[in-house]
Parts: C-alpha cells; sequence; structure tokens
C-alpha cells in the first residue's frame, strides 16, 4: 500500500522578504543530502522522484515546495527513515550540524560543460542581476501592502471588545484540550500552508487537514485577533506536551494561520482570504471571532473606507505577483541555458548513488 504524501512550503515570498523555515523541518534528520547546482540541473526532478519511489513502497513522505515555481519542489523528507534531500542553492541557506556525518553535499554541477557555460557568462550573470531585481520589486511591493493591511485591521481593533475576545480563547482553550497533557517533550515544527506564488496565492489546506477528525474555522476580519488565538493554542498544544504543527502566514510569517494538533486529530485555522474554506465534513465547526467580538455593525458603519484599502491592497498584491511571474519567467530562460549544457546521464547516475544509499541507510534502521 502507498505512503501519503503531506504537502507544504518550507520558504516563503513575504512582506518581510524571503522567509526561511526549512532549519524547523530539518530538525532530527540524521542524514540530510544537500543539492547544489544551477537552475534546470534537475534538483527538483530528483528529489520528486526518489520522494515518490518511496511513497510507493509504503512510507509516508513530505514534499517542501518551492514558493517561487510552482511546478518545483525544494525538498523531500521521509520521516520514518530520519532523511531528507534538499535544494541547498540560494536563497535556501542550510547550516549544516555535522558535515560528512549527518549532511552530505551532492554537487549536480559535475554534470554541467563549464566550458560551455563559460562563453555564457555574461548572459548568466545579466540574468542573475534581473531575477534578483524582480524579487526585490516583489517583496518591496509586500511589504506596501502589508502598511496598507495595517490600516485596514486598525479599523476593526478600535472596534474590538478584547474582554470578549480573550473569551473566546479561553473557551476554545478549554474545548480544544479540557485537562489533557502529556509526559514528554512536544516536538515543534514552523511551516507555511500557503505561499505567494508566480501563479498567485496557493494553500495546501485540505492535504493537511486530511484525516483530522475535527476542523476548526476561524472567520473574522483583518486585526480581529485569529493569529493571537493560533498563538495560543501553539502554546497551550506545545506546552502540554503534544507534538504541534505551526503554520505561519504566508504574508507576514510573524502571524499564524493554521495550528495542527495530529494526536488530537485537530485542526484550527485562519479560514479567511487567500485561504478560505468552508465546513464540507463531520466535525467541522467554525468559529467566528467577527460576531463574538466586534462591535455589531461595523462592516457596514465603515464599508466605503473598507472598500477603499481593499482595492489598494489587491492593488499592491497585484503588483507584487507581476514581479513574481517576471522572476519565474526570467528563471527559465536562465534554466534554459544550463540545461543545454547539462550532461543528464551523470544527473541519472549521481540519482542512483543517492539511491543506493539510501537503501543502504533503510536496511540499516530496519535492523535496528
Amino acid at each position: 500500500m502507498a505512503g501519503k504524501i503531506k504537502h507544504y512550503y518550507a520558504g516563503g515570498n513575504t512582506s518581510r522578504g524571503f522567509y526561511s523555515l526549512y532549519e524547523s523541518n530539518l530538525q532530527g534528520l540524521e542524514k540530510i543530502f544537500i543539492l547544489k547546482g544551477g537552475p534546470g540541473t534537475g534538483k527538483s526532478t530528483l528529489m520528486r522522484t526518489i520522494g515518490l519511489e518511496w511513497r510507493d513502497k509504503g512510507f509516508d513522505i513530505e514534499f517542501m515546495h518551492c514558493s517561487s515555481d510552482n511546478h518545483s519542489i525544494d525538498g523531500v523528507i521521509i520521516p520514518k527513515l530520519k532523511l531528507g534531500i534538499v535544494d541547498g542553492t540560494a536563497p535556501h541557506v542550510i547550516e549544516p550540524n555535522a558535515p560528512g556525518a549527518i549532511e552530505e553535499y551532492v554537487n549536480l554541477g559535475a554534470a554541467w560543460n563549464a566550458d560551455q557555460l563559460a562563453l555564457k557568462k555574461d548572459e548568466i550573470c545579466q540574468y542573475t542581476l534581473k531575477i534578483s531585481s524582480e524579487f526585490a520589486s516583489a517583496y518591496a511591493a509586500f511589504a506596501e501592502a502589508l502598511r496598507i493591511h495595517d490600516d485596514w485591521e486598525k479599523i476593526y481593533i478600535e472596534n474590538m471588545d478584547f474582554v470578549k475576545a480573550d473569551r473566546l480563547g479561553e473557551k476554545i482553550l478549554k474545548e480544544l484540550f479540557g485537562e489533557i497533557a502529556l509526559n514528554k517533550k512536544a516536538d515543534v515544527r514552523h511551516r507555511f500552508l500557503g505561499a505567494a506564488t508566480p501563479q498567485g496565492a496557493c494553500d495546501f489546506v485540505p492535504n493537511l487537514t486530511e484525516g483530522l477528525s475535527k476542523r476548526y474555522f476561524v472567520k473574522g476580519r483583518a486585526g480581529t485577533g485569529k493569529s493571537t488565538i493560533l498563538k495560543k493554542v501553539a502554546a497551550q498544544a506545545e506546552s502540554r506536551g503534544f507534538d504541534t504543527e505551526i503554520y505561519h502566514c504566508g504574508f507576514d510569517p510573524h502571524s499564524l494561520d493554521m495550528v495542527i494538533v495530529r494526536e488530537l486529530g485537530i485542526a484550527i485555522f485562519d479560514s479567511t482570504a487567500p485561504h478560505e474554506y468552508f465546513p464540507s465534513r463531520e466535525g467541522d465547526e467554525i468559529i467566528d471571532v467577527y460576531s463574538a467580538a466586534v462591535t455589531p455593525g461595523t462592516d457596514e458603519k465603515f464599508a466605503e473606507e473598507i472598500k477603499i484599502i481593499s482595492s489598494r491592497y489587491r492593488a499592491k498584491m497585484k503588483e507584487a505577483t507581476a514581479f513574481l511571474a517576471a522572476a519565474k519567467a526570467l528563471h527559465d530562460e536562465l534554466e534554459e541555458i544550463y540545461k543545454a549544457a547539462m550532461d543528464f546521464s551523470k544527473v541519472g547516475e549521481i540519482t542512483e548513488e543517492i539511491r543506493e544509499k539510501i537503501e543502504k541507510l533503510a536496511s540499516v534502521t530496519s535492523s535496528v
């Protein structure tokens, strides 16, 4: 029987620049293959191929998706083997803990024709500069969108009853945890459920919440304390010894979008745009923060102001996405230069070497 695949992002294009949560998701691994090589050298294909092979062998796997390319992945993890393969090229900064013992560098650059690439040096440098410029423009636009969003939040913050909001938070914590606690240290992972991509906002909420018995859909408006509730849930889960998956906001990573506690079979998440979902199965429940803690009629009273702010926000987000799309188009052109200089039969040989090493590690693991 095939294993299951968990999809998420470990890095994102955010209002605070590229934001990495890779370290949190690689903790505890005993073997990490770090792939080096330029664009178009087959890193994503290698990781996806090996991941799916082990999925077909019955192992659950995790795909860390690339926020800058909707069709690529940045890493694959096989939790049972305590093993991962990750893209170690910029902007993925991975600091090795025990080079050689845990982390092993794999150079896919060994498969390219360096003389052929040298002839394209100026062109490659120009593409690299242009791509960096497009990303910088995207991050600046996202940062401006965050400032506009702050104006949006201010309207609701000034019309919040924080006593009622605190009561709602306490009620949620009591319902989720009761008096239950586990006598162990929690395993906490920080991730993104979605990301700003060249194709717009994408998320993996359905995949991540699959099989859970209870899903809480937190509804509200900007600034109504959804993230605060999720932070309280995450803190309680960790303090009580529950393994906790904490999903940060792909727009503002200082905020949270979802918390999953699989040992309790629950997920609680911000179910507003751009990851808006509605109950669709037994056990789903809506938590409406707006109706519970915001002055009635706030939407109507500030309708015109909200309309203007939301329009400015959407325009700025659209602008940022266009910059990401431009960076992706340039990256695709750069990839073609590298692909033309690659000997993919050598990439196949490197892939086979990694396969053999994983098989050896798996046999040792199974015999322990």
